[in-house]
């Protein structure tokens, strides 16, 4: 592997992790991505930092160009794609400020684009197989790092992607963990499945900031909760990173 690329969710997306880094302003068929590509290296390995939010956090859920964000990485050279996201818990065990390496979802959006195929000329059907649609490498060498690092984490996870901005309800909450949803999130779909569909091998590291809303003897999640979790927890997931990409040039060169 030559280049690896990083999709950094909400407060998640630290730059300072690059050595040598430098922007650089692209344009794709589907608008610019949500940031400009921070080029940099980690271990003296390429890799391209995105934004999924935007640097200043200015973009919500439903109006991050994915398909624009996964074609930039591709074009740049980026032969994976390690994404960070928030999640909040829909069960007892996984904690705040927990780890949680996905290995699968459930898409419960309903207002994006969620496909590079808008025809099927050509031949192309654009049936893309999504039985595993987390890369089963990446998610090894994750769960190794988390391992060595003594960080707690939960090494499977089905998260929900729901349309946001807004928090789900109670109601929907309960649904979602009857659905065996174990996390929830506004951002994994389509994000993954247009990664799978342009052949990018892609990884989620997840970090739990709450219980949602279905946990009734805790507040509901709000916004400044999330934060508060953040910044407490935000190294674990940057010492994860750095710990995993340099196995991953090992194991993929």
């Amino acid at each position: 592997m030559e280049k690896l690329g990083i999709i950094g969710g909400s407060g998640l997306d630290d730059p300072n992790i690059l050595a040598n880094p430098y922007d650089e302003s692209v344009s794709t068929p589907y608008g610019a991505p949500s940031s400009p590509l921070k080029h940099g290296t980690i271990a003296s390995h390429e890799v391209v930092l995105l934004s999924r939010h935007g640097r200043q956090h200015s973009i919500p859920p439903s109006q991050v160009e994915n398909r624009a964000n996964i074609y930039a990485l591709k074009e740049a050279g980026c032969e994976a794609i390690l994404a960070t996201t928030a999640v909040g818990s829909l069960r007892e065990e996984v904690g705040r400020g927990h780890l949680v390496i996905l290995d699968q979802f459930i898409d419960f959006t309903r207002h994006r684009p969620v496909t590079f195929f808008e025809s099927f000329e050509g031949g192309n059907l654009g049936h893309t197989p999504m039985s595993e649609p987390f890369d089963t490498l990446l998610r090894e060498k994750l769960i190794a790092s988390c391992e060595e690092l003594g960080l707690c984490h939960h090494r499977h996870g089905t998260v929900v992607t729901i349309e946001g901005p807004r928090f789900s309800t109670r109601a929907e909450s309960r649904m979602f963990q009857a659905w065996g949803a174990d996390v929830i999130n506004m951002t994994t779909a389509p994000e993954c499945i247009l990664a799978n569909e342009v052949g990018v091998p892609y990884a989620a590291i997840a970090m739990s900031t709450d219980y949602d809303c279905w946990k009734e003897d805790e507040d509901p999640v709000s916004w400044e909760g999330v934060l508060k979790i953040f910044n407490e927890n935000a190294s674990n997931v940057t010492d994860l990173l750095l710990s995993t990409i340099p196995k991953l040039y090992t194991e993929l060169t």
